[in-house]
C-alpha cells in the first residue's frame, strides 16, 4: 500500500524543480545546465534519454562532471507542460530540449524567448507558429523535426510489402482535429488509393476506444492497421499490442518500443536524439545561437521486426525487409 506521504511525494516530483540544488551548485562551479522537457514519462523517454546522453558523450560532455541534466516528465499530462516549463526556465539553463508530443514545444516557447530550446518534433514547426521557417528559423528555437504526414506512404508500404494480402486497412487516429493527424490521414489516404486499398480511420479520443476501434476493424475485415504516434496511443502501447495479437491484426507503429514489447513493426528515425546531442545541444553550448541553426529532418531510418510476432500471425518477412531491418528475436 502507497502511504499518502509517499503519494504525494511522487506527484510533486513531476510537477515541483526537486533538483534546484544540484543545478544551483553546477552553476556556480560554472557548469553549464541543460533542462530536458519530455511529454511522457520517463519509462517512455528511456530510448530518448539514453541515446541523447550518447550524443553528449560522443561531443565532448559527460553529465556530472562537464554538464548537468534537470528532467521534467510530463507523464502524458499535457495540462502541467506550462508548468514544467517554467521550472525549467526559473533555473536559467544553457539550453532547454522539448521532446515528445507537440504540447512540449509549445510549452517551451510560452516560457521564454531568450534561454534556447531544442526539439525534437513530429510536426510541422512553421504550421504550429514555432519558428518562421526551417531554414532560417529565427528566434530561439531549432531542432529536427520528423513532419510525421510524410512518413504515411512509407508506412503503408512496408505495412503491406509484410502482408500484401490486406485489402483494408485501420488507421488509429487520436485526434482528427490535429493539423499533425490530418496531414497524415491526407497522405495515407492518397497513398492507399495509389496501391489500391481502404482506408478506415478510427478515432481513439481514451484508452476504452482501442476496444471499440479493434472491434470496427475485425467487422470491416481489416486485417491490418497503422497506429498513431501520439501520446495516448504511445501511453496504452501494451493495450494496443495486446489487441492486435489477440484479434491477429499486423499492425506498423511509429516508435520501435513497440516492437521491444511484442508489436510486429515499426519505422522510425534512428539514432535521432543522438543526433540532436551532437549537431545542436553541442553547439548551443558552445556560442552558436539557434537562429542560425537551420532545423533538420532525420535522414536515416529505422525499421524493426518482431520474428517471434511475425510467426504467430503467419507471417514471412520478404527477404527485401530482412535486409533492412532490426530483427528481435
Amino acid at each position: 500500500m502507497i502511504r499518502r506521504r509517499e503519494l504525494i511525494a511522487g506527484v510533486s516530483a513531476a510537477v515541483t524543480p526537486v533538483l534546484w540544488p544540484l543545478a544551483a551548485r553546477a552553476q556556480q562551479a560554472g557548469i553549464p545546465v541543460i533542462g530536458f522537457l519530455f511529454t511522457s514519462s520517463a519509462e517512455d523517454g528511456k530510448e530518448v534519454v539514453s541515446g541523447f546522453r550518447r550524443g553528449l558523450r560522443d561531443a565532448g560532455y559527460i553529465e556530472g562532471q562537464d554538464i548537468v541534466i534537470e528532467f521534467r516528465w510530463g507523464n502524458g499530462q499535457r495540462s502541467i507542460m506550462q508548468q514544467l516549463a517554467a521550472d525549467l526556465v526559473r533555473l536559467q539553463p544553457a539550453v532547454i530540449v522539448a521532446a515528445g508530443a507537440v504540447s512540449s514545444q509549445v510549452a517551451a516557447k510560452a516560457a521564454t524567448s531568450t534561454i534556447p530550446i531544442v526539439m525534437i518534433a513530429g510536426g510541422d514547426p512553421i504550421r504550429y507558429g514555432l519558428v518562421d521557417s526551417l531554414n532560417r528559423p529565427g528566434g530561439n528555437i531549432t531542432g529536427m523535426t520528423y513532419i510525421l504526414n510524410e512518413l504515411a506512404g512509407k508506412h503503408l508500404d512496408l505495412l503491406l510489402k509484410l502482408v500484401p494480402g490486406a485489402t483494408t486497412v485501420g488507421y488509429l487516429v487520436i485526434d482528427q482535429t490535429s493539423d499533425v493527424e490530418r496531414g497524415y490521414i491526407g497522405d495515407l489516404l492518397t497513398a492507399a488509393q495509389a496501391l489500391g486499398r481502404q482506408i478506415i480511420v478510427l478515432e481513439c479520443r481514451n484508452a476504452s476506444d482501442f476496444d471499440k476501434a479493434f472491434a470496427t476493424m475485425i467487422e470491416r475485415q481489416a486485417s491490418a492497421v497503422v497506429v498513431s504516434a501520439f501520446s495516448l496511443a504511445f501511453n496504452n502501447r501494451n493495450k494496443i499490442v495486446a489487441l492486435a495479437a489477440q484479434h491477429k491484426i499486423s499492425a506498423i507503429y511509429a516508435q520501435p518500443q513497440y516492437v521491444y514489447e511484442g508489436g510486429l513493426m515499426s519505422y522510425s528515425g534512428a539514432d535521432v536524439a543522438r543526433q540532436l546531442a551532437i549537431r545542436y545541444v553541442a553547439r548551443i553550448l558552445k556560442g552558436a545561437k539557434p537562429a542560425d541553426l537551420p532545423i533538420e529532418r532525420p535522414t536515416n531510418f529505422r525499421l524493426t521486426i518482431n520474428l517471434k510476432t511475425a510467426k504467430a500471425l503467419g507471417l514471412e518477412i520478404p527477404r527485401e525487409l530482412l535486409i533492412q531491418a532490426d530483427v528481435i528475436e
